[in-house]
């Protein structure tokens, strides 16, 4: 949020940016049994990766949190690639999951952007887990079939950069009739449940609470077995020994 969008660095930006992360952290701290602290920043910055390294140091947060869409990533552009890459490294020194935001306001953003991720980023962090929120849009609604199919082909193929990537859930289901719960359910299949988190992404509004989420998923053509195994999915940075 401070970070704001693109490169350039405004006055007391970092400042602002670290003592955001270390609020976060002390709250956390308050209540370690329920809730897990994941650092954030804008990639593109210049400082990004001191930021990445500064947290990575800090016991009390588990993993870094990066949005493409608030910080205007453009993959398509080598500069931005070339600093995308530099933060998940500094993560996979640290031993810190991410949780990628990948869809970004631009109206051509799709399956070359998932492309250019799986073959430029993914591969500077094989130690971590990558969580791709939203099955690659943005939520409510999944909305962006192109970018998830990618990710989807490449699992079932048994790619192995897939190894230790996840998705999430969250808010991709929802009342609207018009959804096409059909291909989100086969894509969820041909990704792997077992890699799939449940995710409420709430609170967001009267009718998104974890209650409301779970019973919108539920709306998908799975059965319960399949069900179960999302439910019963853990992503690894809950696990407090992830990062030693």
């Amino acid at each position: 949020w401070f970070g704001g969008e693109g490169e350039e660095v405004r006055e007391g930006e970092y400042e602002k940016v670290r003592a955001e992360n270390d609020w976060l952290a002390e709250q956390v701290a308050r209540f370690p049994e329920r809730l897990v602290a994941f650092c954030s920043v804008n990639p593109l910055k210049e400082y990004a990766v001191r930021e990445v390294e500064r947290c990575g140091g800090n016991p009390g947060i588990r993993g870094l949190k990066l949005h493409f869409g608030n910080s205007l990533v453009d993959l398509r552009n080598p500069r931005h690639v070339e600093r995308v890459r530099a933060v998940f490294a500094a993560a996979n020194r640290h031993r810190m999951p991410v949780v990628a935001h990948l869809m970004t306001p631009d109206t051509t953003y799709g399956r070359e952007h998932s492309e250019i991720f799986l073959r430029e980023i993914v591969p500077a962090a094989p130690d971590i887990a990558i969580q791709i929120a939203h099955m690659a849009g943005s939520g409510p609604y999944y909305n962006n079939d192109e970018a998830f199919a990618v990710f989807a082909e490449a699992a079932e193929a048994g790619d192995p950069r897939m190894r230790n990537v996840w998705t999430d859930v969250a808010t991709v289901v929802t009342l609207d009739a018009a959804q096409d719960l059909a291909i989100i359910a086969r894509r969820l299949r041909q990704f792997g449940l077992e890699r799939v988190l449940y995710a409420s992404d709430t609170p967001a509004g009267a009718e998104y609470t974890p209650e409301f989420g779970w019973i919108y998923f539920r709306r998908l053509p799975l059965s319960d077995a399949e069900f179960r195994t999302i439910a019963d999915n853990v992503s690894p940075a809950l696990d407090p020994d992830y990062r030693r």
